[in-house]
């Protein structure tokens, strides 16, 4: 068990903004708000939100929310103690352990994440420290000859697993790791004989996660042998291959900052890529590049359904964010392209392709003509549409009518398969060019190859996807009543500006200030956790313990966790909504305007309601009876507090 301060460390440590940016591109959304595409479900529209200041998340799409610890915990399917575990190790906070201060020993059969990623930094060190010995001298001219020298090699962490049955075996052994976590590792092989090296005799690259955590390795032949030329890592509890980009903890945020990924085939096209001045340079494991990957690379990207997608700028950038996939030049490249067509219609993004004039990879064009050619490669990419059409092409007899006729009919499908009904049109005129044939015939021709139903489209040609909101409450601006609205704003801002929200005494709000159920028991849970003075408390805390840098956003943190233990289930996932839901986008000067309001407005509302239930109760009481007595004493009351609030008011 982690003591409870250390967990409380970590969450005031862990910002939310910088765990999450991670895994998936932000952009501001409003004063203390961002937004991004949801790593949890496949998604067009950003609908996945962070609130910095209150250090959680939530999607309006798929429901998901939580802070930091639950965040990693989802996205890397680890426990909570490994989540914790894992953020205290990323911030720096030293862990304090129930019974005697350490971690509790595991049991002899369980594997976890940390364990196996602790395994391979072992490894990793220890194939570097290979590639130095004299038994590596045919790996190290081998990289040599591929152009990378020793500055090269040490910035991607090359090594070199030595010709051995069991020197990785005993490293790991030697280190303290239990059989149990060595078979789970996929670093050793269990043969009719036992166990054994997975890796011998070969040139390894380090396959890392987007976090920068090795998780697996790449590996490549020597010479001629026994085996496979290239051997990954077999799928691990940490390493799943549709799901890993090789080179990408190290691109990802140039891939982020310039809205440019660029596909490569291999480990050391990665690496040439990366060195001639293209660092979006990544390289799927031994897969094709598939539905995962592109869902990766959209959140990178931060893509969206933009119809301007693909309009290419004057400095040579895609508006909107662009794709690029590098392919030899030949048969097997252009299947390749084809391959990637199929997911071109994921991105929003436009997708290219990146061929030499040569037909020669990244790394070769490098090694031939100079980083400037690989640059210049990279530049020259072309619409995958217009390549995925001309290499169709490429098998008619265009100069017979017959070879134009088939050519028609081959691309036609193609051209019929874009959804963009805009670039449709356009591609429909390019074809009717390349074939020298009559524009409508080809109009004609791709029409009947729309063999699939038609989607209902927006003006811009995007499908219109139905997604049905897992959320508890509703989005506020779908909220058409003003009292409903208010109730929203009001937990809103008690949840996310508690400060703010004590100034405008929203610590006298009565049980019965709020109409609609769900914010009801919300209110309840805000009033069970100590209401805002709790948040005020936090604070001097924070200050007498010595912070003095972001003490509200620490104090907002803690402030919301004391909330959500006092709910569960649907009450539970209102409050994670409303502590992210984005507020209207005003100034932090315009802030306590916009908090005054709202709670004056409320209390003004909460007096009027009860001044129409005692006038209602005034009429119900026997004429003369001290109930109904006590009733007008009480009308009385209220509406002095209702003249007194009007007066503050104005």
């Amino acid at each position: 068990m982690i003591k409870k301060q250390s967990i409380e460390d970590v969450r005031e440590r862990a910002r939310i903004e910088d765990i999450v940016s991670h895994y998936i591109t932000l952009k501001p959304a409003g004063v203390g708000s961002m937004k991004g595409l949801c790593p949890f479900h496949d998604e067009k529209t950003p609908s996945f939100n962070v609130r910095t200041h209150v250090g959680r998340y939530h999607c309006f799409g798929c429901g998901e929310g939580g802070d930091a610890i639950s965040f990693i915990m989802n996205i890397e399917h680890i426990s909570f103690v490994e989540a914790v575990e894992y953020l205290a190790e990323k911030t720096g906070v030293s862990l304090q352990y129930e019974e005697g201060g350490r971690p509790a020993e595991r049991g002899p059969q369980e594997v976890t994440r940390s364990r196996l990623v602790d395994a391979h930094r072992v490894a990793e060190e220890f194939y570097v420290k290979q590639l130095l010995t004299p038994d590596a001298a045919q790996a190290r001219a081998m990289l040599d000859e591929r152009g990378f020298d020793a500055e090269a090699i040490a910035h991607f962490r090359v090594g070199y697993s030595p010709d051995s049955w069991d020197a990785m075996l005993k490293e790991l052994r030697r280190n303290g790791f239990t059989e149990k976590e060595i078979s789970a590792s996929g670093l050793i092989t269990q043969g009719t004989r036992g166990v054994y090296d997975r890796f011998r005799g070969r040139v390894m690259w380090p396959i890392r996660s987007i976090t920068g955590d090795t998780i697996g390795f790449g590996a490549r032949m020597l010479g001629e042998g026994d085996g496979p030329k290239y051997l990954n890592t077999p799928e691990t509890m940490i390493y799943k291959k549709s799901q890993v980009l090789y080179g990408l903890d190290l691109a990802k945020r140039d891939i982020a900052r310039d809205r440019r990924i660029v596909v490569v085939e291999g480990y050391t096209d990665v690496m040439a890529a990366h060195l001639a001045g293209v660092p979006h340079a990544v390289a799927t494991c031994g897969t094709a590049f598939g539905e995962e990957h592109v869902r990766i690379a959209r959140r990178l990207l931060g893509d969206s359904a933009n119809p301007a997608a693909g309009v290419i700028l004057s400095d040579g950038r895609a508006f909107g964010g662009e794709v690029i996939f590098t392919f030899d030049g030949d048969e097997a490249g252009k299947k390749a392209a084809l391959r990637a067509f199929q997911e071109d219609q994921s991105f929003g993004a436009q997708t290219f392709v990146a061929i030499s004039p040569n037909g020669l990879d990244p790394c070769d064009v490098r090694l031939a003509y100079g980083d400037a050619e690989v640059k210049k490669m990279v530049d020259g990419r072309v619409p995958l549409f217009a390549f995925v059409i001309k290499s169709i092409l490429e098998g008619a007899p265009l100069d017979t009518a017959e070879g134009r006729t088939a050519g028609l009919r081959a691309a036609a499908p193609v051209i019929a398969s874009i959804r963009d009904r805009v670039l449709r049109s356009e591609y429909i005129r390019e074809l009717a060019g390349w074939l020298g044939m009559d524009e409508r015939m080809v109009y004609q021709t791709v029409a009947q190859s729309a063999r699939a139903p038609q989607q209902i489209e927006w003006a811009d040609g995007t499908p219109v996807e139905e997604m049905r909101s897992a959320s508890p409450l509703p989005p506020r601006s779908a909220l058409k009543d003003p009292i409903a609205r208010l109730e929203r704003q009001a937990l809103e801002v008690m949840l996310q500006l508690p400060g703010l929200a004590r100034a405008a005494n929203a610590q006298d709000l009565p049980g019965q200030s709020f109409s609609i159920p769900t914010h009801q028991t919300v209110h309840d849970a805000i009033r069970a956790a100590g209401g805002v003075l709790l948040f005020e408390q936090r604070v001097e805390q924070l200050k007498a313990a010595g912070h003095t840098e972001d003490v509200d956003a620490k104090a907002t943190t803690w402030y919301v966790e004391r909330v959500l233990e006092q709910a569960d289930g649907v009450v539970a996932q209102a409050i994670a909504q409303l502590a992210v839901e984005p507020l209207p986008e005003v100034t932090s000067e315009r802030q306590w305007p916009y908090v005054r309001g709202i709670m004056m407005s409320l209390i003004k509302q909460g007096i009027t309601r009860q001044i129409g239930e005692v006038r209602g109760r005034v009429q119900r009481a026997a004429p003369d009876s001290e109930e109904q007595t006590k009733l007008f004493e009480r009308l009385v009351e209220l509406e002095n507090q209702r003249r007194l609030f009007d007066e503050t008011d104005t």
